[in-house]
């Protein structure tokens, strides 16, 4: 082959080679302008011993999002169990009218509860030795589905394999316990590892949900959360492929 038939087959090949890149763009715009429109479905898991805060907290500022958001955001509250009353931490009792069902949702929040420090009682303690959360939680992770949790809930994750190896953080009393479980800590208010984020302490529920409102709804619904709230996101973000 002579060296002017060699360009022209190369520019042949580099430029079909840019052609299926910008259709690879266009058609992921065109995804992600789809998404924008459609509801952000947010399950938030429910068990006794909830703390309220972890599960009050990102439930709120998700239906706050929703009436700032062009596609809305469908917020609920779940349970591995039959839809029941729920008795979180100090007493409260919540409605949860809807089965864990995460084929359903975009995102997953698994709040913490109980104390941790005393490894029995109702909260975490008594999920993870049940095992059924654990378990569910294991079977849920798929091709769009973000799994989340915050404060002592990064344990139940913990429970069920989905930190090992993997950059995340929890409540200061468990982070030597998520390491020793597998988990890379890192210290940080909040770690996005792509579709696994987690959170520590208990009032990072705000800094959670503000956080994957803006990452799922843009920075403008999310600072439309904040002025409503009258509260600014604080802390660290963590963020795979920026640190």
């Amino acid at each position: 082959m002579d060296r002017r038939r060699f360009l022209h087959r190369t520019a042949v090949v580099g430029t079909t080679a840019i052609g299926a890149e910008t259709l690879t763009a266009t058609a992921l715009g065109t995804e992600a302008a789809a998404a924008a429109t459609r509801p952000l479905r947010v399950d938030i898991v429910m068990f006794d011993g909830v703390e309220e805060l972890d599960c009050i907290a990102p439930y709120e500022v998700f239906s706050i999002a929703s009436a700032h958001s062009q596609g809305g955001v469908k917020v609920r509250y779940v349970t591995t169990g039959r839809p029941r009353s729920v008795r979180a931490s100090f007493g409260t009792r919540i409605e949860v009218e809807h089965r864990w069902a995460p084929a359903e949702a975009d995102l997953i929040v698994v709040p913490g509860g109980g104390a941790y420090t005393r490894g029995e009682g109702p909260g975490i303690w008594d999920e993870i030795h049940s095992g059924v959360l654990p378990r569910a939680l294991a079977a849920a992770p798929r091709k769009g589905l973000t799994i989340s949790s915050l404060c002592t809930g990064t344990m139940l994750l913990s429970a069920a394999g989905l930190t090992k190896g993997r950059p995340c953080t929890t409540h200061q009393v468990a982070k030597a316990d998520l390491e020793e479980q597998g988990g890379v800590v890192k210290n940080a208010r909040v770690v996005d590892d792509g579709d696994l984020v987690t959170a520590g302490g208990v009032t990072s529920g705000l800094e959670l949900s503000l956080w994957l409102v803006k990452r799922e709804r843009g920075a403008e619904v999310a600072t439309g959360v904040e002025g409503m709230l009258e509260y600014e996101a604080r802390g660290t973000v963590w963020q795979a492929g920026l640190c």
